[in-house]
């Protein structure tokens, strides 16, 4: 909340969901992992093949928040309101772990 008063600009509260890359030696590789993904509830996993054949495959999880705190220096939301989103991020990151 300290910074928050001190703040002069427009500030975010961000969470950002949990990524992980895998390098597959076989697009059969990553077709598997992508639907145990999928099945595991990471919705916004993918495969991607570069140029040189290098295959990627990124378990993504839905789980992201990001809302606007302040806006030129003035806070927007309570107090309580903050820390219920800490609260909410926490839940998230469990749910990641």
């Amino acid at each position: 909340m300290t910074a928050l008063e001190k703040a002069t600009g427009d500030v975010v509260f961000k969470f950002e969901p949990f990524v992980l890359h895998v390098l597959c030696r076989e697009l059969q590789d990553a077709q598997l992992l992508h639907s145990v993904a999928l099945d595991s509830g990471f919705r916004n996993s993918g495969i991607t093949v570069g140029r040189g054949g290098k295959i990627t495959m990124a378990v993504r999880s839905t789980h992201c928040l990001e809302v606007p705190l302040s806006h030129k220096g003035r806070l927007m939301v309570s107090e309580e309101y903050i820390e219920f989103l800490v609260h909410v991020a926490n839940q998230k990151m469990e749910e990641n772990i």
